[in-house]
């Protein structure tokens, strides 16, 4: 499979050449793209994204399959010899179904749940489920995440002020110079959750692969939900999203659409402190109209502020930043904060414990249905709103 995923890398690189090799014919001529030239445009960009999806999710699949292997490895299925003497727990079960030895399982219990003896689903499901609703949204990624075991409210100090020191002549008093703090960042637990059902037919006619299906369907909807209270959440009913925490850096445009250039992501970058910016997390996030504008911009030169990752797992680059699409981000329009930078693990994600899954067999009994209940307790906010600073788009 790697050397599928250089391939794809290579074929995404040379489509980011072809992008930029109309650009500059458009711009050489002084003119804008033709409509034939812009379709060419849109579909090269179609492409590249879809090739870097390719790219994400096979390494993502790479990853989940070392998981289940190691899980798989230590339990008594994978060792046929110890099958008949062990009883077979519904996890057992469970993971049998998914692999397809199993076409049907009756459960004595009402449900399959986290207060169940033993683990109600193979230990890599959590992981399954992250690694997809990573792909729906940057914000498990690329922010700092803490697992707690409870959700009572989690106090977090904030810095003020830094000491200062001064030069002291000899055998002169040292004056006291204490940091100071601001109010604590309190951290509580939304409870995100939606119920699935599944039809006994399709279990018992079918070698589901339940793993990858509930992995994708809980990650999915857990993801677009949870990545979009991450990032513009109000704070109230839903976690204080990065952009909502966020400082206010520069407001710029070049029109009504309140578009970006090149010198307004420069002072976009270079609003925020220097020691900011040397801290490995710093990037710059936005929308997919942002990201697309992005990759057009050049500097005084013609050359292109956007690089494309050549090496499998690492994000593009802007002005030799990483940059992350959020699809959760404002386009590009005036008043919009359609682009961040700053460092971006700042932000702290709070997770009570892991993806909770509860099935039932009797909730939905007269329609012949198998309910599956998910639920994720998750909040987060920005400690240094300084951190990270935004665009707004001007109307001049």
């Amino acid at each position: 499979m790697s050397d599928y995923i250089n391939r794809q890398v290579e074929e995404r690189a040379r489509a980011f050449e072809s992008a930029k090799s109309l650009l500059d014919n458009a711009a050489s001529e002084k003119r804008d793209l033709n409509a034939e030239e812009s379709a060419q445009y849109a579909a090269i960009n179609a492409d590249i994204d879809a090739r870097g999806l390719v790219i994400s999710q096979m390494l993502a699949d790479e990853k989940r399959d070392a998981d289940i292997r190691s899980a798989v490895a230590g339990h008594v299925e994978a060792r046929p010899e110890e099958r008949a003497a062990e009883v077979r727990s519904d996890a057992d079960l469970i993971r049998s179904l998914a692999r397809g030895e199993t076409r049907s399982l009756n459960f004595e219990r009402r449900d399959v749940s986290k207060a169940s003896t033993g683990a109600p689903v193979p230990t890599s499901f959590y992981d399954t489920i992250i690694e997809v609703a990573r792909y729906t949204g940057p914000m498990l990624e690329t922010s700092t995440v803490l697992n707690t075991a409870g959700g009572e409210n989690l106090q977090i100090p904030r810095t003020n002020a830094y000491s200062t020191a001064t030069v002291i002549g000899e055998a002169s008093a040292i004056s006291e110079s204490d940091p100071t703090f601001s109010a604590f960042l309190t951290l509580g637990a939304f409870k995100y959750s939606f119920l699935v059902q599944v039809s006994l037919e399709m279990l018992e006619d079918t070698g589901v692969d339940l793993l990858g299906y509930m992995g994708t369907n809980v990650g999915q909807a857990l993801g677009l939900a949870v990545n979009g209270g991450l990032t513009v959440g109000t704070g109230t009913t839903q976690p204080t999203g990065i952009v909502t925490s966020a400082a206010a850096g520069i407001t710029g445009g070049t029109g009504v659409s309140g578009a970006f250039t090149t010198n307004n992501v420069i002072d976009l970058v270079y609003s925020t402190d220097n020691a900011v910016r040397r801290l490995p997390g710093f990037g710059i996030m936005g929308g997919a109209t942002a990201m697309a504008a992005a990759r057009k911009l050049q500097d005084g030169n013609g050359s292109y502020v956007w690089q494309p990752s050549l090496q499998a797992g690492q994000p593009d680059r802007l002005l030799g930043y990483a940059v992350f699409e959020n699809p959760s981000m404002a386009a590009v329009a005036t008043s919009a904060k359609s682009l961040i930078a700053g460092d971006l693990k700042t932000y702290i994600v709070r997770q009570v414990g892991g993806i909770r899954l509860d099935r039932s067999d009797d909730f939905a009994f007269a329609d012949g249905l198998v309910t599956f209940r998910a639920i994720f307790r998750v909040d987060g906010g920005l400690p240094q709103t300084s951190h990270v600073k935004t665009f707004v788009g001007g109307a001049s």
